[in-house]
């Protein structure tokens, strides 16, 4: 590794650019998934979501079932309290007892009836969760073959990129090692500030790449006299002259085809 105390500008600004297109290299890779990614991180979340809901609703369904059978017990057991009362009417003694059996046989009545229309409530119910039931499991359905599709297309795009991937971030962490602390911070500061991602750039007819901001001549041939780092006074950029950026690619377009 070269010792960066060493190194002088022209090395320094050499180093930057390689890393520069290293990681330029890194983001095309990244790119190329795109949102993939997160598409299929919300679809699992999504996923998941959905089966909860399923599980919920197939558990209200239980419920109320289960509140339909206590209700159909409590007409049995009213049914049963009438036919013992109305027994017993056969054999009271005046008419205040029948009376009072009345009564009670009435109130048994009142129950059935209250009792009958819970369930019936209870069943329109049954029959709203299960349709709601049988839509959520056709959504359920529907998002996990996409998920399937989904992850199979990251899949294959992670197939062909991940090796290229792992590799650049190598080499990128390895060219970080022969930039002074320094430097590398305001490269990162730089990169992570500008949309592109593009923290050094050439000079392109008489312009920093990418910008409409013509640079002064003078300046220019400070650039290319590569005798101090110099910086776009627009976008804040590094600048390196073109010979040195086409020399540089060069390079690095052979340590990327070794991939």
């Amino acid at each position: 590794m070269t010792n960066t105390k060493e190194m002088s500008v022209e090395e320094k600004l050499r180093a930057l650019y390689d890393l520069q297109l290293i990681d330029t290299r890194i983001d095309e890779i990244r790119n190329v998934r795109g949102e993939l990614p997160l598409e299929v991180e919300d679809l699992e979340d999504e996923v998941a979501g959905l089966i909860a809901r399923q599980d919920k609703l197939k558990k209200d369904l239980e419920h109320v079932e289960e509140q339909i059978k206590v209700k159909k017990n409590a007409v049995e057991d009213h049914q049963a309290a009438i036919k013992k009362y109305s027994k017993q009417q056969d054999s009271v003694r005046n008419n205040r007892e029948f009376n009072s059996l009345t009564k009670e046989i009435e109130f048994q009545e009142l129950e059935i009836q209250l009792a009958e229309k819970q369930i019936k409530e209870l069943r329109a119910s049954m029959e709203h969760k299960k349709e709601a039931i049988a839509s959520s499991k056709e959504k359920l359905e529907a998002k996990m073959l996409h998920l399937k599709h989904k992850k199979a297309e990251l899949s294959d795009i992670m197939a062909e990129t991940q090796k290229e991937e792992t590799f650049l971030m190598e080499k990128s962490a390895e060219f970080e090692g022969q930039i002074e602390e320094r430097l590398l911070k305001a490269y990162k500061r730089i990169r992570s500030s500008v949309r592109n991602g593009l923290a050094v750039v050439s000079i392109e007819r008489g312009a920093s790449a990418g910008s409409f901001f013509t640079i002064p001549p003078q300046t220019q041939v400070e650039i290319a006299g590569r005798k101090k780092i110099i910086t776009d006074e627009h976008s804040g950029r590094i600048l390196v002259d073109t010979a040195l950026a086409e020399e540089e690619k060069a390079k690095m377009e052979q340590l990327f085809s070794l991939m």
